[in-house]
Parts: structure tokens; sequence; C-alpha cells
């Protein structure tokens, strides 16, 4: 039976300069008497994404974020697969996006996988999120989780963002895009990867 650590502290490090991302994981964690502190916030350095799983730039983020703070830092990573590119653009989901200005173009990446995806007849896509505590001695507890579905084409949607214009998960009429926000965030792959996470860690106080 695997062993889990569990978070002891009430304030944890969010190791991301995102803030929609801070503000999503702040509800999570407040249900279990957690504050979260960004890592924008603490002025840390975001380090360079080099590794090529999912689990493996989270761990990164994670680590840096909880040695340079000396605090529990959580970190996630995500992404977008299509199974007929063999699973890109995955760990790479941000880069496709990428602009020569340095901003990120989401219509023309979706573009860049239909195009690349249109002559396959499967449609199988999927987002993954991988969430990483660490502690500052360089432990860490790693989840990832899924939502599978399949990818269309025109985009669909105004509610969501990245790739979720094209993505319909299994089981549903709407793409990620259409769905009430609350529905979404219920079935999306940080939803599957926070509750491994809780139960695993977490202790509601």
């Amino acid at each position: 039976m695997t062993t889990y650590r569990k978070v002891e502290e009430t304030t944890l490090v969010l190791a991301s300069h995102n803030a929609g991302k801070v503000r999503e994981n702040a509800a999570l964690l407040a249900e279990y008497g957690i504050q979260v502190i960004s890592a924008g916030e603490l002025g840390l350095p975001v380090p360079e994404e080099t590794e090529t799983t999912f689990l493996g730039n989270a761990s990164l983020k994670a680590l840096a974020a909880a040695r340079a703070s000396n605090m529990v830092a959580l970190a996630d990573d995500s992404g977008f697969s299509v199974a007929a590119l063999d699973g890109a653009p995955g760990v790479y989901t941000a880069d496709w996006a990428e602009q020569p200005d340095g901003g990120r173009d989401y219509a023309s990446a979706m573009a860049k996988v239909e195009k690349l995806a249109r002559a396959s007849n499967d449609h199988a896509a999927w987002f993954t999120c991988a969430l990483v505590l660490a502690w500052p001695d360089g432990h860490t507890e790693g989840f990832e989780g899924r939502a599978p579905g399949e990818w269309v084409w025109p985009p669909r949607g105004d509610r969501g963002f990245g790739y979720d214009p094209m993505f319909v998960p299994t089981g549903h009429a709407q793409t990620f895009a259409e769905m009430d926000p609350a529905l979404k965030h219920a079935i999306s792959h940080r939803a599957a990867a926070f509750a491994m996470l809780a139960e695993a860690c977490l202790v509601r106080r």
C-alpha cells in the first residue's frame, strides 16, 4: 500500500504566474483550509520547462518554487493530445500557439491540429493535467488526470480557453468552450488530478 506524505501546512505556494490558475487552485484548496500564495506574488523566477512529460515539468516547477520559498509548493502542467498526431501537441501544447511577438494564438494552434489530423478517421483526443506537490527537502507527490474525448472542427463556443473549442469530452455533446464552466470544472482533467491529490495528501480542517 502506497503511503503519501500529508500536507500539514495551511499555506501553499502555487508555482504559477497565471492569475486564472491561481484563482482556480485557491478555490479548490480553500475547502481544505489551505491558503495560496503565488510564485508571482513572491517574485519567484519561472524555470524553463525542459522535461518531456507533464509530470516531469510539473515536478520541475514545484521543486523550484519549494526550494526558493522554503514552503510546500503545488505546480501543474497540462496539455491537449490528439491520437492521430501520436499524442501531439502534448507537452508542447502552449508552444504550438506561440507567436513571433511572444504572444499566443490558440486559433492558429487549433487550425494546425486540424490541418495535420484531418486525413485521419481517428478523432480521439484528450486533455491531461499533472499536479505535483513538492517540499523544500526535495520530496514530491505527483498525480495525473485525464479527460478523454474527441476533437471536432470547426471550433465551437467562447467560454473556454486554449484548445477547449475543439474538444468534446466523452459522454457529452458540447465542447469544453460551450458548456457551463461549473460542469467543465467538474469533469475536467484538472478535477481528476486534484481528486487524487486531495484523497492522498490533503486533510480537511
